[in-house]
């Protein structure tokens, strides 16, 4: 008799390829109409002896609800590159084990941050929406005017694969790149960047800033005050990395002050109902957490997650495994 499929859950609706392969390779529930929170995915792991549970960060499992999985449950697949949601190390001591999705989602993730950088530069927000009102009047020569972004010195915090795919596609404009690691690069990976050991003796070059390092679990902001105040006057701050990562009444009051020009933002302190104050502001290029949100991005993610699945189901080692 053909063995058992391997039983799992997912909190939310995948790609079409995705959830054919789910359909033809494993047992699992329907596609759930809307995200599931922890509680209902917790009793769907149960109810379903699911072997494996697929989740994103609409599903946090910290503390309580780790002690609350079923013991059927061996394998926690985070849909994601970013960990913050899950305590990987509360998992792990159960013998539960943790995959991601890394690498995957780099290009894309590239892709959205030159996207906002152009778009706060360019003062897209405000463009579009002049033009959905019927534009009706010719623009003044000094009217809503933009910033030019060919040229410019790009400083990027987290130099990790995006952080170095988006200085790689930086370089296309023409912009000097800086960055801050937690560690040098090799010279090659460098490709002409910039290091710098201290964030605060960065930031005073830097036109335009973008962030690209993971937010430690309640942990304070990276950008503060103080740090904006470091930036030149005039300058952009880009973050798809983490909302977290960011004093949003701080970066209020740059934006306010003129003291930061723009901003072009992927993610916020409270999603998916960001501080009004922020949405309020007509020059502020926004999108919503939408870094991978591609066709051949997210169904990369979600295909990796199965391959995960079905290792650990024929025990053998997970393709892309989390440590503590």
């Amino acid at each position: 008799m053909p063995s058992e499929k391997p039983r799992l859950i997912r909190s939310v609706r995948l790609p079409a390829a995705v959830e054919k392969r789910i359909e033809t390779d494993f047992t699992a529930p329907p596609a759930p109409d809307a995200p599931l929170d922890t509680a209902a995915m917790l009793a769907l792991a149960e109810k379903q002896q699911a072997f494996a549970m697929l989740v994103t960060h609409h599903c946090p499992l910290k503390g309580a609800d780790v002690a609350a999985i079923p013991d059927c449950v061996k394998l926690v697949a985070t849909v994601s590159v970013g960990l913050d949601h899950l305590d990987v190390p509360a998992l792990l001591a159960r013998g539960i084990k943790v995959c991601n999705t890394p690498d995957v989602l780099t290009d894309c993730n590239a892709d959205l941050t030159m996207m906002l950088i152009l778009a706060a530069c360019r003062r897209a927000a405000e463009y579009y929406t002049l033009m959905k009102n019927g534009w009706g009047r010719t623009l003044e020569m000094d009217e809503m005017l933009g910033m030019r972004v060919s040229g410019k010195t790009l400083g990027i915090v987290g130099m990790g694969r995006i952080g170095q795919a988006v200085a790689r596609r930086a370089r296309g404009f023409d912009m000097k790149v800086l960055y801050h690691n937690r560690r040098r690069l090799d010279p090659a990976q460098e490709e002409g960047a910039t290091y710098f050991e201290n964030l605060e003796e960065m930031l005073p070059h830097c036109n335009i800033l973008t962030l690209h390092m993971p937010a430690t679990p309640g942990a304070p902001p990276l950008m503060t005050a103080k740090l904006f105040g470091l930036l030149p006057r005039g300058s952009v701050l880009v973050n798809a990395a983490r909302g977290a990562l960011v004093d949003e009444t701080a970066l209020l009051d740059a934006l306010r002050s003129g003291h930061l020009f723009n901003a072009g933002l992927d993610v916020y302190q409270n999603e998916p109902n960001p501080n009004p104050s922020i949405l309020a502001l007509p020059k502020i290029f926004m999108t919503p957490h939408t870094g991978s949100a591609t066709v051949e991005t997210r169904t990369a993610m979600g295909m990796l997650s199965l391959d995960n699945v079905a290792a650990l189901a024929a025990n053998k080692p997970l393709v892309t495994p989390v440590t503590a």
